[in-house]
């Protein structure tokens, strides 16, 4: 086995038109099943006080959740910046239908955003980079995006504790290093923590939250 995949705890996927055609299906899928893939999040949950506390005041500003899903983490930080334009994409249409009509939605893959470089203040990605499968190239994408100076936030599964959940054959989780490598190719200042759900629960090491400055 190769030393890069002993590190991700399988073999890597390669992305085909079919990969992705199946990726896309399996979440619209996936839409109809409220227990997995829920349309609210419990916003005292420490991964949206993250997000919400690091970009801070967005009045007048964009903010875009790249893989939102149903729209819960982008539905909270709208009712905390109502003046801002929360842009919520997701690959899967179905998904996009549950989130909030106050939000511009918008169906799209993160390999390949439709959004100009430089027009967003603030970008964020919540356990959906890990089914990006070309990942450089998603977080390439997801800086391109963002403003000089804007804040990105990445909250994903820590590779080191891959095994503890069922995962599709495609995803993959990250080390520490890295997504602070890919980050910094793009961003000045890129910083790695481990996470818990509630802040003042002591971190398992499962999740782990990227924050950059561009």
């Amino acid at each position: 086995m190769r030393l890069l995949d002993k590190l991700f705890g399988k073999k890597r996927a390669e992305l085909t038109p079919d990969l992705v055609s199946e990726i896309r299906r399996s979440f619209e899928e996936s839409a109809a099943d409220e227990e997995h893939f829920p349309s609210t999040i419990d916003p005292r949950i420490y991964h949206v006080k993250l997000i919400v506390d690091t970009f801070g005041d967005l009045s007048n500003k964009r903010a875009l959740d790249l893989g939102c899903g149903k729209g819960r983490f982008a539905r909270i930080l709208k009712e905390h910046n109502p003046a801002a334009q929360i842009v919520a994409m997701d690959l899967a249409v179905a998904m996009l239908g549950y989130a909030d009509r106050n939000l511009d939605r918008v169906a799209a893959s993160m390999l390949d955003l439709p959004f100009a470089s430089s027009s967003f203040d603030a970008a964020y990605a919540t356990e959906s980079l890990e089914h990006a499968v070309d990942i450089e190239r998603a977080v390439g994408e997801m800086c391109r995006v963002v403003k000089p100076g804007g804040r990105i936030v990445v909250i994903d599964k820590n590779a080191a504790h891959w095994g503890r959940l069922k995962t599709p054959q495609w995803e993959r989780w990250f080390g520490a290093g890295e997504l602070k490598g890919l980050l910094a190719r793009h961003c000045r200042q890129v910083d790695c923590r481990p996470v818990s759900y509630w802040e003042d629960v002591e971190p398992d090491g499962l999740f782990l939250a990227w924050t950059a400055v561009k």
